[in-house]
């Protein structure tokens, strides 16, 4: 019983060194009754490394999937001069992204969608980036290789996609605490390299 109890401490205190030096912020997404995956937002740090990795400029068209208080679409639009998607199913979060961008000066260059993701064309999407639990990117792996063409770009902050390994991995330091960001690029079709 003993050794039962101290892996559900380590597993607790496992989840809390994961989320809380990520954010400091986390709450959950309830939608027709169903609880969603946490809230969670990206630091800044994280942000800026995603799009480095993802080398956006101002020809991309930036989806970020879940994207909450729309920080990542806002600083690809503002650093950059690219499009950006921001899509979220809470429409608490859809407002902040919209008000964020409005005080950023760059809601001309956005559009903002209130959906969920897996309902959502990523068809026009060269860069998408995502901030998911591991057990979403897993399920949204094969609408991004049907939707998107050969040659977009996909930037994951913490969570793979299981075997489909990605080109680059690189570590962040999020407030003295280090992390990764995953990122793949989408093969030629029929290409094998997956």
């Amino acid at each position: 019983m003993k050794q039962k109890h101290m892996r559900l401490i380590t597993l607790l205190v496992c989840v809390a060194a994961l989320i809380l030096p990520v954010t400091g912020r986390a709450s959950f997404t309830q939608t027709n009754g169903e609880v969603r995956a946490p809230y969670l937002t990206t630091p800044p740090e994280v942000v800026e490394q995603m799009l480095k990795v993802a080398k956006v400029t101002r020809d991309d068209v930036v989806y970020d999937l879940g994207c909450g208080d729309g920080r990542i679409v806002i600083a690809a639009a503002k650093k950059y001069g690219a499009r950006g998607v921001c899509v979220e199913i809470d429409p608490a979060r859809i407002k902040e992204a919209r008000e964020n961008a409005q005080k950023a000066g760059v809601a001309d260059r956005l559009e903002f969608i209130e959906q969920d993701l897996f309902e959502t064309d990523l068809s026009r999407a060269t860069v998408v980036t995502l901030f998911l639990m591991k057990s979403l990117n897993l399920r949204l792996r094969p609408k991004l290789l049907r939707e998107l063409k050969p040659g977009a770009r996909v930037v994951s902050h913490a969570f793979d996609m299981g075997d489909w390994k990605p080109s680059k991995e690189v570590e962040v330091n999020r407030g003295g605490t280090w992390g990764k960001v995953y990122y793949w690029i989408i093969p030629a079709r029929g290409s094998g390299q997956l």
